[in-house]
């Protein structure tokens, strides 16, 4: 573990150098981070014009959990965005071999080698936009609040990882296909919104089939004082039985690679 610390580090040491060699596209990234969190704190105000609930959750806590996908979308577009697609590129044109003579985990290299800093801000912004939701709300977290949604956060991230690595898995046999991001992004989106808004069978398979009423209403359900033993444990195992799965499916698609470059 300490090995892949030591690794992750000087992929975070490398990467920050290079970044910080074009420190003028910040001012405009900031702007653009900005822009993009004031048009979803619109969208949603544009909805509570017409009604004081979405889906049984008021203003402020939309607030919250709009923060909190924010986070997770600026973590996301940090360490996950800049590597996924290019799996796709190391398997058309063979570079991937490389990757595999490398002394360490080849799955941890392919996620987890470039990092994009200025996506960063998104964090921020998105743990501003919770601070202020929880001030809209006049609500201060409980430690036990705080434990549950740390708990569900760190869950979350591990599905999210995991659900896009099965995904980018697929690459291997469907090379063809240019951007296999479009459907995660699709899929992530709906965590924009409480999980509670929508009816039917698309409810039912957001919640049970691809949890994405894990990754976000969770979290924020533990942070507002609303968790639930049983769904956070939930959303543990479920993200330790992703986890597996792609490392599974990973190492099948590894036994079953043809070099494009031999």
């Amino acid at each position: 573990m300490r090995r892949y610390a030591r690794i992750f580090k000087e992929f975070f040491r490398t990467c920050l150098v290079e970044e910080l060699e074009y420190r003028s596209e910040f001012v405009g990234n900031l702007f653009s981070s900005l822009f993009g969190i004031l048009v979803s704190i619109l969208m949603v105000q544009i909805f509570f014009y017409q009604t004081d609930e979405l889906g049984g959750w008021a203003y402020a806590d939309v607030l919250i959990l709009l923060g909190i996908y924010n986070t997770l979308q600026g973590l996301v577009d940090f360490a996950l965005r800049p590597n996924m697609p290019r799996l796709l590129l190391h398997i058309r044109m063979g570079t991937l071999d490389y990757v595999l003579t490398k002394p360490v985990d080849s799955m941890f290299f392919v996620s987890l080698r470039h990092l994009v800093f200025w996506r960063l801000i998104d964090v921020l912004l998105g743990m501003g936009l919770v601070i202020y939701g929880l001030l809209q709300k006049h609500f201060m977290p409980s430690m036990l609040d705080v434990g549950f949604f740390f708990i569900s956060i760190m869950a979350a991230l591990l599905i999210i990882y995991s659900l896009w690595m099965l995904l980018m898995t697929t690459a291997f046999w469907v090379i063809r296909m240019d951007d296999l991001s479009f459907l995660f992004n699709s899929f992530f989106e709906t965590a924009r919104f409480p999980v509670t808004m929508y009816k039917g069978w698309l409810r039912i398979a957001l919640t049970y089939v691809v949890p994405a009423a894990l990754i976000t209403f969770t979290p924020a359900s533990s942070l507002i004082g609303q968790w639930n033993v049983r769904a956070t444990f939930a959303a543990v195992i479920a993200a330790v039985v992703f986890f597996w799965l792609a490392r599974r499916f990973w190492r099948f698609a590894l036994a079953n690679y043809t070099s494009a470059s031999s």
